[in-house]
């Protein structure tokens, strides 16, 4: 469990106003935020910047498609003219910070930096047949049809990255990144990726956070078909906790979306408190009759959705559903039709 947010750890924005896509912003010293256009609900993916030794290292890169690739060949056709990149470094293995990877490292011949794991997963991704997932959402009580369309549709976007190096210098928990003239602590945490990878300059007081820690919303935590059983949440609630013992309160946090803030240890307290009510709410539906994953969704997600975002949401309520199995919240049985449902305890 997080501790209270001391009483002067107050949520503040530094640089409330966003960038326009594709321009430059600094935020600390030989810090830059870019934005980038997503076509997602969630329409828009930070990347960063950083001096490093007579050039610069890229942090995360965007997705990876034409208009991505446009908006970087205008960064180095304009600030950055003339001007070389050393490294990517990438938090996890999704295309909105994995899609751009082979491109750039292919056009600067410079290496790419990333947790195992995470490197790993894109290998895997590049291949995988979502369709053949339908399984998995049937027996949680999606339909088959909308199961389908949600394996297909809804995850196709995975598949929109510009392929990997073949070597990678791995970032591991525990260890030291230097960047330029900072030492950045490399931390990791498992919930909306396997091994998201961060990074903490103590020196300078800057928390590059990532998708792990998010200025307003929760990051997606989700059980895919790859892993059934898995709890992403408990990883997660985890990671939170490390995170408010290892990086002090006071912190520039840079996110991968939204802006950056101050006031970490109150974020990481209202995101313990996000998930908990989440919970909540499944318990309670849970008393009077045994529910499906999918009979869930509409108790944490009232909205209308599509395809990609219906993924998602199934994949977040399965990912609280494990987790308050784990705990002993919940007990599971499979009923006569076949569908696995949970009830509270």
């Amino acid at each position: 469990m997080l501790t209270s947010a001391a009483p002067d750890d107050a949520i503040a924005f530094p640089y409330p106003q966003a960038p326009e896509p594709g321009t430059l912003v600094a935020v600390a010293p030989g810090i830059f935020w870019l934005r980038l256009a997503l076509p997602f609900l969630l329409n828009h993916v930070n990347v960063y910047l950083v001096e490093d030794d007579g050039g610069w290292a890229v942090l995360d890169t965007g997705l990876g498609n034409d208009e991505t690739r446009a908006v970087w060949e205008n960064v180095f056709a304009g600030h950055l003219k003339g001007q070389r990149i050393t490294r990517v470094v990438c938090s996890h293995y999704h295309p909105d910070h994995m899609g751009m990877v082979g491109w750039l490292t292919r056009r600067f011949e410079c290496p790419l930096h990333v947790a195992r794991t995470e490197f790993l997963m894109t290998k895997t991704l590049e291949n995988a047949n979502f369709a053949a997932n339908t399984e998995f959402y049937s027996e949680r009580g999606l339909p088959v049809e909308a199961g389908g369309v949600v394996s297909g549709d809804g995850h196709g976007y995975l598949r929109l990255v510009t392929g990997l190096p073949t070597q990678y210098h791995r970032l591991r928990a525990g260890a030291t990144l230097r960047i330029g003239g900072r030492d950045f602590a490399v931390l990791t945490g498992g919930g909306h990726a396997p091994e998201q990878v961060m990074l903490y300059c103590a020196a300078d007081g800057i928390f590059f956070s990532f998708d792990q820690v998010l200025t307003r919303i929760s990051p997606n935590i989700s059980v895919y078909a790859m892993e059934p059983e898995a709890d992403p949440l408990g990883e997660y609630l985890a990671s939170l906790t490390q995170i408010g013992q290892v990086v002090p309160a006071d912190v520039l946090v840079l996110p991968g979306h939204h802006v950056p803030f101050t006031g970490l240890h109150t974020r990481l307290a209202e995101l313990q408190a996000h998930h908990e009510s989440r919970c909540a709410l499944i318990e309670d539906a849970c008393r009077t009759e045994p529910r499906s994953a999918a009979e869930l969704v509409p108790v944490l997600f009232k909205r209308q959705m599509d395809a990609h975002q219906t993924g998602f949401a199934f994949g977040e309520t399965l990912a609280h559903v494990n987790y308050m199995r784990a705990c002993g919240t919940l007990t599971q049985a499979r009923g006569e039709d076949g569908i696995l449902r949970t009830r509270s305890a």
